[in-house]
């Protein structure tokens, strides 16, 4: 390789950049891969770094070998990610020379790494590439497509923050395209950002939208909509959360999902229990087991361990410590809503397993932010819980159910229609019962004394 090089060197510039570009099928004959890698090394260093070559031979050149390992002329995939880092490496130092051939190798080396399921390795080299440069124009759909892709690969591993950031970045270009597959990867990618960020009922609503897409593959449908009913129920607790539980449980395809059981128990307003909760758990990403902190007032007003009488509280839990946590603890008090009038802070933290003071903290936030519909008695150490004027959204209008009759707000849809039926069953028996009682059919016991 030296001595051709050496001997090509003496050619005029018209002769060279055909004959340095027929070295590259030279060393890709080698039997040994590092043979090859040395001799491509070799006359890339040759082309790019000897002025006496010069500019237009050495794009000639790498633009030569650009197109080779793109074509896939070596199929050793360690070899070619070997080949395509040692020549970004050579030519880094002139890169403003060489930029399209460099952005098409940073494509190259991407595909590699992802394909090795290097995501942020990937994302690294994308983000890399001009895309603002002043010597060849990019379209807005080009930079859109690229963003998308880094924001996807950082969410594989778990990156959001800068995820979001380059998801920014495309959201101010997503206008530009009328590319149905980048705009559904881009709506991927809103649902992705939501549910790192903790926005759990967008990302619920998000992924089921996209559930129903017809172009998305099956799978990746069943799996969008499972991320829909799992960031459902660990959304907060509300009437906001209630119309996408609604929407979930009347979907007949949540039936076979694996977590269709605590979704029930969600819509229905049942209390969790410790094993449907770590049954739940065990399905979770791990930005969804995430570590929540309480403020310093919450502390403190939450650490209280026993009431008037003495009474030592069960738990010594001065507030939720997870996502999962804190959504079970607000499902299970908003239920608990539904089934007592009132209930002391003792009372509702052996519910909650909270000390006395984080269960009334957990209801005085809830009932501040209008998610739970009552008022705290602190003087008997009373939460008293005031029923709905309407039907909850999820069992009303709102949730897509229809009408239905206005009945004691005691919980769940079917448990409502059991206690209407038992109030007018009891009504005609008093009813008949008067009626035989004026005809003298039967007496009282009052009568009979």
């Amino acid at each position: 390789m030296d001595q051709k090089l050496a001997q090509f060197a003496l050619l005029s510039q018209k002769d060279k950049g055909p004959a340095y570009s027929s070295l590259i099928n030279h060393a890709l004959s080698q039997s040994h891969p590092d043979s090859v890698a040395a001799d491509l090394h070799l006359l890339l260093d040759t082309v790019v770094n000897q002025d006496s070559v010069g500019l237009v031979v050495g794009r000639q050149v790498l633009a030569e070998l650009v197109k080779v390992l793109s074509e896939g002329r070596i199929s050793d995939t360690a070899l070619r990610k070997r080949v395509v880092e040692d020549i970004l490496a050579i030519v880094q130092p002139r890169i403003v020379s060489y930029e399209e051939q460099v952005n098409n190798l940073r494509f190259q080396l991407a595909d590699l790494l992802e394909e090795e399921e290097e995501w942020s390795e990937a994302a690294r080299v994308l983000m890399g590439i001009s895309l603002d440069s002043g010597q060849r124009t990019i379209s807005d759909e080009d930079k859109l497509r690229v963003y998308v892709r880094i924001v996807r690969l950082l969410l594989e591993d778990e990156d959001s923050v800068q995820a979001e950031t380059y998801y920014n970045r495309a959201a101010l270009l997503i206008h530009t395209t009328t590319n149905r597959e980048t705009q559904l990867q881009f709506k991927l990618c809103q649902a992705r950002i939501s549910d790192h960020g903790r926005k759990f009922l967008e990302a619920a609503s998000r992924y089921h939208e996209l559930s129903y897409v017809a172009e998305i593959d099956e799978e990746e449908r069943r799996h969008m909509l499972l991320a829909a009913v799992t960031c459902a129920v660990l959304a907060p607790a509300g009437p906001n959360r209630s119309r996408i539980l609604a929407s979930l449980y009347r979907d007949e395809r949540t039936i076979e999902l694996p977590t269709y059981n605590i979704l029930c128990k969600m819509f229905l307003d049942h209390i969790l229990r410790p094993t449907e909760i770590q049954k739940f758990e065990a399905t979770l990403k791990s930005h969804q087991l995430a570590q929540i902190s309480i403020s310093s007032n919450d502390r403190l007003a939450s650490a209280t361990t026993a009431d008037d009488n003495g009474d030592i509280a069960s738990s010594t839990r001065t507030g939720p410590t997870t996502v999962l946590d804190r959504a079970v603890m607000e499902h299970n008090l908003l239920a608990s809503s539904k089934i007592y009038k009132n209930i002391t802070f003792q009372g509702l933290g052996a519910l909650l397993d909270l000390t006395p003071g984080a269960a009334e903290t957990m209801a005085r936030k809830m009932i501040e932010q209008g998610r739970l519909r009552g008022y705290i008695d602190q003087v008997d150490k009373l939460i008293w819980f005031e029923g709905n004027k309407e039907e909850d959204d999820a069992q009303g209008k709102a949730g897509g159910l229809g009408d239905v009759q206005e009945a004691e707000n005691t919980g769940a849809p079917f448990t409502k229609r059991w206690d209407a039926q038992i109030r007018l069953t009891t009504a005609n028996v008093e009813s008949i019962v008067q009626h035989l009682t004026e005809k003298g059919l039967v007496r009282t016991t009052a009568q009979i004394l």
